[in-house]
């Protein structure tokens, strides 16, 4: 790869359906380079899909250019956060959205992963042989298995699973956290609403994921199999798998010349690290 490319290049694939039991789709999302984003609107009589289309709408204005900066990102989001707040009362007024994504960066002419999230979508890494979850849900449930008041099994059923704390909109005012993670050639992200992984445990997520070669093929099937087991919300998933990374030495092999370190403490607010930061494979979370 010459400067001209972008650091991470990237093919991806897209699927979407309202499920079995919502009349409308208030997922809206973005898979185009270099911003995969995955927006879960919430409020009912079509307000989350305003919602969520007005956020996703925002950033849809930096696709095409090769990388993006923490800030050019904080100030999308920014301008995301604005919108939808000014949503007038009967057009998405009150209304609010989750969102979660991946967007490519070039930290020092080499290719990273910037990771968002505000709420309980989700985006997972398939690297090698670690698949694993990125983002922490901003959820009441996900408090309490922080906190050791409840186990992962049983928060799978329990009641308040959909109660989100932070979310942009609905009167929420809590921060997106960010997760800068070095890119290695053949990663595969999954970017998806709740509507997918609350249907399909993580296990049988990456076991389609290693099954589908083609991200078109698997997030159409990961979308399917989430309808077979109920389909109870809307459901999303963009996968998008890294075809080539740009590192110091292009010649050398990715794995040796990708640093495993984090974001800088000027780059990322300490507020808004995830609740349980856990060392990630190639990074910090």
């Amino acid at each position: 790869m010459t400067a001209a490319h972008p650091p991470i290049e990237v093919i991806v694939g897209a699927a979407t359906d309202r499920g079995l039991r919502r009349s409308i789709n208030e997922d809206s999302h973005l898979a185009s380079a270099p911003l995969f984003l995955v927006a879960d609107g919430m409020g009912g009589h079509q307000a989350g899909e305003v919602a969520s289309a007005a956020v996703i709408a925002e950033f849809s204005v930096l696709v095409g250019r090769p990388s993006l900066t923490i800030d050019e990102v904080q100030t999308a989001l920014q301008r995301a956060r604005v919108r939808v707040e000014g949503l007038p009362v009967g057009q998405g007024g009150g209304a609010g959205t989750t969102l979660t994504g991946v967007v490519i960066a070039d930290v020092d002419g080499e290719g990273y992963w910037l990771t968002i999230n505000l709420g309980d979508s989700r985006t997972y890494r398939l690297s090698g042989e670690v698949f694993e979850q990125i983002s922490v849900d901003h959820s009441v449930v996900q408090e309490l298995v922080d906190r050791g008041e409840l186990d992962a099994v049983a928060a799978t059923s329990d009641s308040r699973r959909n109660v989100i704390t932070r979310a942009i909109g609905a009167g929420s005012e809590g921060e997106a956290d960010f997760w800068l993670i070095p890119a290695e050639q053949g990663d595969r992200m999954l970017v998806c609403s709740d509507g997918l992984s609350g249907e399909l445990d993580k296990d049988r997520i990456d076991t389609i994921l290693r099954a589908e070669s083609d991200p078109q093929a698997a997030a159409t099937r990961l979308v399917h199999e989430a309808m077979l087991h109920g389909g109870r919300d809307n459901i999303t998933a963009l996968v998008v798998d890294a075809v080539a990374v740009r590192s110091r030495c292009e010649t050398a092999d990715v794995h040796d010349t990708v640093p495993a370190v984090g974001p800088s403490p000027d780059d990322i607010d300490a507020d808004t690290r995830p609740r349980a930061p856990q060392v990630a494979r190639g990074g910090l979370r």
